[in-house]
Protein backbone atom coordinates (compact mmCIF):
# COMPACT_ATOMS: atom_id res chain seq x y z
CA UNK A 1 0.00 0.00 0.00
CA UNK A 2 1.03 3.45 -0.75
CA UNK A 3 0.15 7.13 0.65
CA UNK A 4 1.85 9.69 -1.46
CA UNK A 5 0.86 13.50 -0.96
CA UNK A 6 2.43 14.82 -3.87
CA UNK A 7 1.11 11.54 -6.10
CA UNK A 8 -0.64 8.92 -6.87
CA UNK A 9 -1.73 6.70 -3.62
CA UNK A 10 -2.87 2.81 -4.13
CA UNK A 11 -5.65 2.58 -2.01
CA UNK A 12 -7.83 -0.13 -2.63
CA UNK A 13 -8.64 -1.41 1.04
CA UNK A 14 -8.72 1.40 3.26
CA UNK A 15 -9.58 -0.65 6.15
CA UNK A 16 -5.75 -1.55 5.89
CA UNK A 17 -4.81 1.49 6.97
CA UNK A 18 -5.76 0.94 10.40
CA UNK A 19 -3.38 -2.19 10.79
CA UNK A 20 -0.58 -0.87 8.25
CA UNK A 21 -0.48 3.04 9.67
CA UNK A 22 -1.77 3.01 12.77
CA UNK A 23 -5.01 4.53 12.22
CA UNK A 24 -8.63 3.77 14.11
CA UNK A 25 -11.96 3.25 12.62
CA UNK A 26 -14.77 5.29 13.39
CA UNK A 27 -16.60 2.88 16.46
CA UNK A 28 -20.01 3.03 16.72
CA UNK A 29 -20.38 5.51 19.48
CA UNK A 30 -18.06 7.97 17.39
CA UNK A 31 -20.68 7.53 14.43
CA UNK A 32 -23.72 7.90 16.83
CA UNK A 33 -22.28 11.23 18.20
CA UNK A 34 -21.66 12.72 14.56
CA UNK A 35 -24.51 11.05 13.10
CA UNK A 36 -25.47 15.10 12.08
CA UNK A 37 -22.11 14.71 9.82
CA UNK A 38 -23.22 13.21 6.28
CA UNK A 39 -19.92 12.04 5.51
CA UNK A 40 -19.68 10.23 8.52
CA UNK A 41 -23.00 8.25 9.05
CA UNK A 42 -22.23 7.16 5.24
CA UNK A 43 -19.03 5.92 5.84
CA UNK A 44 -16.75 8.99 3.34
CA UNK A 45 -15.37 9.49 7.08
CA UNK A 46 -13.56 6.34 7.71
CA UNK A 47 -10.85 6.48 10.50
CA UNK A 48 -9.15 8.65 12.70
CA UNK A 49 -6.51 9.37 15.61
CA UNK A 50 -6.98 10.59 18.46
CA UNK A 51 -10.50 12.09 17.65
CA UNK A 52 -11.89 11.54 21.32
CA UNK A 53 -9.35 14.47 22.76
CA UNK A 54 -10.37 16.70 20.31
CA UNK A 55 -14.46 16.23 20.83
CA UNK A 56 -13.96 15.72 24.59
CA UNK A 57 -12.72 19.21 25.11
CA UNK A 58 -15.31 21.01 22.25
CA UNK A 59 -17.87 19.50 24.55
CA UNK A 60 -16.60 20.69 27.42
CA UNK A 61 -16.43 23.99 25.94
CA UNK A 62 -12.32 24.27 26.27
CA UNK A 63 -10.23 26.28 23.54
CA UNK A 64 -9.40 24.38 20.80
CA UNK A 65 -8.44 24.83 17.26
CA UNK A 66 -9.21 22.49 13.56
CA UNK A 67 -6.46 23.20 11.16
CA UNK A 68 -5.87 22.11 7.13
CA UNK A 69 -5.03 23.42 4.54
CA UNK A 70 -5.08 23.71 0.49
CA UNK A 71 -2.77 23.54 -2.33
CA UNK A 72 -3.37 26.41 -4.48
CA UNK A 73 -3.01 24.68 -7.55
CA UNK A 74 -6.29 25.16 -8.83
CA UNK A 75 -10.32 25.77 -7.74
CA UNK A 76 -12.17 23.66 -5.24
CA UNK A 77 -12.99 20.12 -6.54
CA UNK A 78 -15.42 17.83 -4.61
CA UNK A 79 -12.09 16.39 -2.83
CA UNK A 80 -11.29 20.63 -1.43
CA UNK A 81 -14.87 20.44 -0.62
CA UNK A 82 -15.03 17.22 1.65
CA UNK A 83 -12.13 18.94 3.86
CA UNK A 84 -13.67 22.17 3.63
CA UNK A 85 -17.40 20.83 5.33
CA UNK A 86 -15.52 18.90 7.42
CA UNK A 87 -13.46 21.85 9.13
CA UNK A 88 -16.84 23.71 9.03
CA UNK A 89 -18.79 20.85 10.71
CA UNK A 90 -15.68 20.69 13.33
CA UNK A 91 -15.78 24.32 13.94
CA UNK A 92 -19.45 24.40 15.05
CA UNK A 93 -19.38 21.98 17.42
CA UNK A 94 -17.68 23.84 20.19
CA UNK A 95 -17.93 27.61 20.73
CA UNK A 96 -14.61 28.20 21.59
CA UNK A 97 -12.50 26.18 17.99
CA UNK A 98 -10.86 28.41 15.84
CA UNK A 99 -10.42 26.85 11.90
CA UNK A 100 -6.56 27.87 11.13
CA UNK A 101 -6.48 27.27 7.38
CA UNK A 102 -3.05 27.16 5.47
CA UNK A 103 -2.69 28.22 1.31
CA UNK A 104 0.10 26.18 1.06
CA UNK A 105 1.92 28.23 -1.95
CA UNK A 106 5.63 27.17 -0.64
CA UNK A 107 3.99 23.34 -1.24
CA UNK A 108 2.68 24.47 -4.67
CA UNK A 109 6.27 25.89 -5.70
CA UNK A 110 8.34 23.14 -4.63
CA UNK A 111 5.40 20.25 -6.25
CA UNK A 112 4.24 21.91 -8.87
CA UNK A 113 6.23 25.30 -10.17
CA UNK A 114 3.25 27.25 -9.47
CA UNK A 115 5.30 31.32 -8.88
CA UNK A 116 4.08 33.03 -5.90
CA UNK A 117 2.05 35.93 -7.88
CA UNK A 118 -0.13 33.22 -9.63
CA UNK A 119 -1.37 30.89 -6.45
CA UNK A 120 -2.20 34.27 -4.68
CA UNK A 121 -5.02 34.94 -6.80
CA UNK A 122 -5.87 31.50 -7.06
CA UNK A 123 -5.95 31.65 -3.01
CA UNK A 124 -8.75 34.41 -2.77
CA UNK A 125 -11.02 32.33 -4.95
CA UNK A 126 -10.13 29.37 -2.57
CA UNK A 127 -10.91 31.21 0.56
CA UNK A 128 -13.99 32.25 -0.93
CA UNK A 129 -15.33 28.85 -1.82
CA UNK A 130 -14.79 27.81 1.96
CA UNK A 131 -16.58 31.01 2.95
CA UNK A 132 -19.33 30.53 1.22
CA UNK A 133 -19.77 26.82 2.05
CA UNK A 134 -19.79 28.00 5.53
CA UNK A 135 -17.04 28.86 7.45
CA UNK A 136 -17.20 31.38 10.45
CA UNK A 137 -14.73 34.00 9.45
CA UNK A 138 -14.80 35.37 13.17
CA UNK A 139 -13.22 32.15 14.29
CA UNK A 140 -10.93 31.55 11.31
CA UNK A 141 -7.09 32.73 10.83
CA UNK A 142 -6.19 32.19 6.77
CA UNK A 143 -2.81 32.87 5.82
CA UNK A 144 -0.65 31.66 2.71
CA UNK A 145 2.41 30.05 3.86
CA UNK A 146 4.73 32.38 1.98
CA UNK A 147 3.75 35.26 4.20
CA UNK A 148 3.67 32.88 7.51
CA UNK A 149 7.37 33.93 9.09
CA UNK A 150 6.27 31.83 12.20
CA UNK A 151 5.69 28.69 10.09
CA UNK A 152 8.93 29.22 8.63
CA UNK A 153 10.49 29.44 11.59
CA UNK A 154 9.17 26.56 13.09
CA UNK A 155 10.39 24.23 10.38
CA UNK A 156 13.60 25.82 10.55
CA UNK A 157 13.51 24.46 14.41
CA UNK A 158 12.16 21.05 13.32
CA UNK A 159 14.56 20.00 11.00
CA UNK A 160 16.80 19.47 13.58
CA UNK A 161 14.38 16.74 14.81
CA UNK A 162 14.95 14.53 11.55
CA UNK A 163 17.24 12.81 9.14
CA UNK A 164 17.20 12.61 5.93
CA UNK A 165 16.93 8.32 6.34
CA UNK A 166 13.79 9.66 8.26
CA UNK A 167 12.08 11.63 5.56
CA UNK A 168 12.96 9.00 3.09
CA UNK A 169 11.07 6.49 5.10
CA UNK A 170 7.98 8.48 5.13
CA UNK A 171 8.07 9.86 1.95
CA UNK A 172 10.71 7.68 -0.20
CA UNK A 173 12.89 9.26 -2.54
CA UNK A 174 12.66 13.09 -2.71
CA UNK A 175 13.74 16.43 -3.79
CA UNK A 176 14.89 18.45 -1.14
CA UNK A 177 12.41 20.94 -2.04
CA UNK A 178 9.56 18.82 -0.67
CA UNK A 179 10.82 17.28 2.32
CA UNK A 180 11.03 21.03 3.29
CA UNK A 181 7.43 21.81 2.54
CA UNK A 182 6.27 18.83 4.82
CA UNK A 183 8.72 20.61 7.76
CA UNK A 184 6.57 23.55 7.17
CA UNK A 185 3.40 21.88 7.13
CA UNK A 186 4.92 20.71 10.60
CA UNK A 187 5.02 24.29 11.15
CA UNK A 188 1.43 24.80 9.77
CA UNK A 189 -0.29 22.17 12.01
CA UNK A 190 1.49 22.89 15.24
CA UNK A 191 0.92 26.80 14.85
CA UNK A 192 -1.97 26.93 16.23
CA UNK A 193 -0.21 25.80 19.90
CA UNK A 194 1.96 27.91 19.81
CA UNK A 195 2.03 31.29 22.69
CA UNK A 196 1.05 33.29 19.41
CA UNK A 197 -2.54 31.39 19.63
CA UNK A 198 -2.77 31.19 23.49
CA UNK A 199 -0.42 27.84 23.51
CA UNK A 200 -0.85 24.37 23.52
CA UNK A 201 -4.86 23.12 23.26
CA UNK A 202 -6.19 20.03 21.48
CA UNK A 203 -6.03 20.17 17.09
CA UNK A 204 -7.83 18.39 14.68
CA UNK A 205 -6.66 17.97 11.08
CA UNK A 206 -9.19 16.93 8.73
CA UNK A 207 -7.42 15.49 5.73
CA UNK A 208 -7.75 13.07 2.87
CA UNK A 209 -6.35 9.70 3.65
CA UNK A 210 -3.06 10.25 1.18
CA UNK A 211 -2.23 13.30 3.49
CA UNK A 212 -1.26 10.87 6.44
CA UNK A 213 2.36 10.77 5.82
CA UNK A 214 2.12 14.78 6.57
CA UNK A 215 0.15 13.64 10.26
CA UNK A 216 2.85 10.86 11.24
CA UNK A 217 5.11 13.37 11.05
CA UNK A 218 4.13 15.99 12.63
CA UNK A 219 3.00 13.62 15.55
CA UNK A 220 6.48 12.46 16.12
CA UNK A 221 7.52 16.15 16.20
CA UNK A 222 4.98 17.51 18.31
CA UNK A 223 6.15 14.32 21.20
CA UNK A 224 9.71 15.78 20.92
CA UNK A 225 8.94 19.18 21.96
CA UNK A 226 6.24 18.11 24.61
CA UNK A 227 8.85 19.13 27.63
CA UNK A 228 10.31 22.62 25.84
CA UNK A 229 7.39 23.59 23.88
CA UNK A 230 4.58 21.85 25.79
CA UNK A 231 3.36 20.47 21.84
CA UNK A 232 0.09 18.29 22.43
CA UNK A 233 0.20 16.01 19.26
CA UNK A 234 -2.73 16.66 17.05
CA UNK A 235 -5.74 14.36 16.28
CA UNK A 236 -6.65 13.62 12.65
CA UNK A 237 -9.80 12.32 10.87
CA UNK A 238 -8.91 10.95 7.53
CA UNK A 239 -11.91 10.70 4.40
CA UNK A 240 -11.35 8.67 1.69
CA UNK A 241 -9.88 9.82 -1.86
CA UNK A 242 -12.64 10.87 -4.67
CA UNK A 243 -13.33 8.55 -6.82
CA UNK A 244 -12.90 9.77 -10.57
CA UNK A 245 -15.67 10.31 -12.58
CA UNK A 246 -14.23 7.73 -15.52
CA UNK A 247 -14.23 5.09 -12.65
CA UNK A 248 -10.35 5.21 -11.43
CA UNK A 249 -9.95 5.03 -7.44
CA UNK A 250 -9.29 9.31 -7.43
CA UNK A 251 -9.75 11.46 -9.77
CA UNK A 252 -7.13 13.39 -11.53
CA UNK A 253 -6.00 17.13 -11.50
CA UNK A 254 -4.79 16.82 -15.16
CA UNK A 255 -8.15 15.67 -16.24
CA UNK A 256 -10.70 18.14 -15.89
CA UNK A 257 -13.37 15.84 -17.19
CA UNK A 258 -12.26 13.22 -14.41
CA UNK A 259 -13.99 15.47 -11.67
CA UNK A 260 -16.13 18.68 -10.70
CA UNK A 261 -14.79 21.57 -9.57
CA UNK A 262 -16.56 24.44 -8.01
CA UNK A 263 -16.21 26.71 -10.51
CA UNK A 264 -17.06 24.71 -13.68
CA UNK A 265 -19.83 25.81 -15.67
CA UNK A 266 -23.35 24.19 -14.76
CA UNK A 267 -23.85 23.24 -17.96
CA UNK A 268 -20.80 21.67 -18.54
CA UNK A 269 -21.01 19.77 -15.55
CA UNK A 270 -23.99 18.46 -17.12
CA UNK A 271 -21.92 17.02 -19.94
CA UNK A 272 -19.45 15.76 -17.50
CA UNK A 273 -22.17 13.34 -15.83
CA UNK A 274 -23.45 12.49 -19.09
CA UNK A 275 -20.19 11.44 -19.96
CA UNK A 276 -19.59 9.10 -16.52
CA UNK A 277 -18.63 5.77 -15.84
CA UNK A 278 -21.49 4.03 -13.98
CA UNK A 279 -21.92 0.60 -11.85
CA UNK A 280 -24.46 -0.07 -14.70
CA UNK A 281 -24.61 -3.63 -17.29
CA UNK A 282 -23.50 -3.34 -21.09
CA UNK A 283 -27.52 -3.20 -21.83
CA UNK A 284 -30.80 -1.50 -20.43
CA UNK A 285 -32.46 -5.15 -20.65
CA UNK A 286 -29.57 -6.78 -18.64
CA UNK A 287 -29.87 -3.73 -16.14
CA UNK A 288 -33.41 -4.82 -15.70
CA UNK A 289 -32.42 -8.25 -14.80
CA UNK A 290 -29.55 -7.96 -12.69
CA UNK A 291 -29.80 -5.13 -11.51
CA UNK A 292 -26.58 -2.22 -11.44
CA UNK A 293 -23.41 -2.08 -8.93
CA UNK A 294 -23.70 1.27 -7.16
CA UNK A 295 -21.17 -0.04 -5.24
CA UNK A 296 -18.56 0.98 -8.35
CA UNK A 297 -20.35 3.75 -9.30
CA UNK A 298 -18.72 7.59 -9.48
CA UNK A 299 -22.42 8.92 -10.38
CA UNK A 300 -23.97 6.81 -7.55
CA UNK A 301 -21.15 8.42 -5.00
CA UNK A 302 -22.67 12.25 -6.05
CA UNK A 303 -25.21 11.37 -4.57
CA UNK A 304 -24.20 9.72 -1.38
CA UNK A 305 -21.05 11.63 -0.43
CA UNK A 306 -21.74 14.85 -1.67
CA UNK A 307 -25.06 16.50 -3.04
CA UNK A 308 -27.86 14.85 -1.27
CA UNK A 309 -28.57 15.50 2.48
CA UNK A 310 -32.03 12.78 2.57
CA UNK A 311 -30.63 9.54 3.41
CA UNK A 312 -34.31 8.11 2.76
CA UNK A 313 -33.42 9.64 -1.02
CA UNK A 314 -30.57 8.06 -1.62
CA UNK A 315 -31.44 4.91 -0.20
CA UNK A 316 -34.26 4.81 -2.83
CA UNK A 317 -31.73 5.58 -5.79
CA UNK A 318 -29.68 2.77 -4.20
CA UNK A 319 -32.52 0.26 -3.94
CA UNK A 320 -33.80 1.20 -7.28
CA UNK A 321 -30.53 0.21 -9.30
CA UNK A 322 -29.59 -2.59 -7.75
CA UNK A 323 -33.48 -3.82 -8.28
CA UNK A 324 -32.91 -2.58 -11.99
CA UNK A 325 -35.71 -0.21 -12.01
CA UNK A 326 -33.65 2.75 -12.47
CA UNK A 327 -31.26 2.91 -15.34
CA UNK A 328 -27.83 5.14 -15.51
CA UNK A 329 -29.46 7.49 -17.57
CA UNK A 330 -32.31 8.46 -14.54
CA UNK A 331 -29.62 8.57 -12.50
CA UNK A 332 -27.12 10.94 -15.20
CA UNK A 333 -30.03 13.28 -15.22
CA UNK A 334 -31.05 13.72 -11.78
CA UNK A 335 -28.01 14.26 -10.21
CA UNK A 336 -26.78 16.75 -13.19
CA UNK A 337 -29.86 18.90 -12.21
CA UNK A 338 -28.74 18.77 -8.77
CA UNK A 339 -25.05 19.59 -8.79
CA UNK A 340 -25.73 22.19 -11.84
CA UNK A 341 -28.58 24.04 -9.17
CA UNK A 342 -26.00 23.71 -6.26
CA UNK A 343 -22.89 25.12 -8.21
CA UNK A 344 -25.27 27.96 -9.68
CA UNK A 345 -26.09 29.24 -6.38
CA UNK A 346 -22.72 28.69 -4.91
CA UNK A 347 -20.90 30.83 -7.30
CA UNK A 348 -23.57 33.50 -7.27
CA UNK A 349 -22.80 33.60 -3.19
CA UNK A 350 -19.03 33.19 -4.21
CA UNK A 351 -19.01 36.59 -6.04
CA UNK A 352 -20.36 38.28 -2.80
CA UNK A 353 -17.76 36.59 -0.36
CA UNK A 354 -14.42 37.80 -2.55
CA UNK A 355 -13.55 40.90 -1.10
CA UNK A 356 -13.82 39.48 2.25
CA UNK A 357 -11.58 36.29 1.72
CA UNK A 358 -8.59 38.87 0.24
CA UNK A 359 -8.99 40.87 3.79
CA UNK A 360 -8.91 37.31 5.75
CA UNK A 361 -5.76 36.48 3.66
CA UNK A 362 -4.26 39.73 4.19
CA UNK A 363 -4.93 40.05 8.21
CA UNK A 364 -4.37 36.22 8.94
CA UNK A 365 -1.23 36.81 6.74
CA UNK A 366 -0.27 39.72 8.96
CA UNK A 367 -0.54 37.65 12.32
CA UNK A 368 1.26 34.25 11.13
CA UNK A 369 4.62 37.27 10.14
CA UNK A 370 5.29 37.15 13.70
CA UNK A 371 7.79 35.05 16.08
CA UNK A 372 5.87 31.94 17.04
CA UNK A 373 8.33 31.48 19.81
Amino acid sequence: MKLDPWGVSDIKDYTRLYKEFGLSPLDEALVTKMRDNRYVRRGMVFGHRDLQKFLEAASSGEEAAVMSGIKPTGVFHLGSKVTAEQMIYFQRIGPKITVFYSIADLEAYADNGIPLSESSETAIINVADILTLGLDPGRAVVYKQSDALAVQDMAFVFSRDVTLNMLRAIYGERPPGLYLSALVQVGDILLPQTKLFGGPKPVLVPVGADQDPHIRLTRDIASKHRTDMGFLEPSSVYHKLVRSLKGDLKMSKRDPYSMITLSDDPDEVKKKIADAFTGGRPTIKEQRELGGEPQKCPVYELYLYHFVEDDDFVSRVYNECINGERICSDCKKEIAEMVASFLKDHQHRRKGNMYKAERMLEEGSELVRRKPF
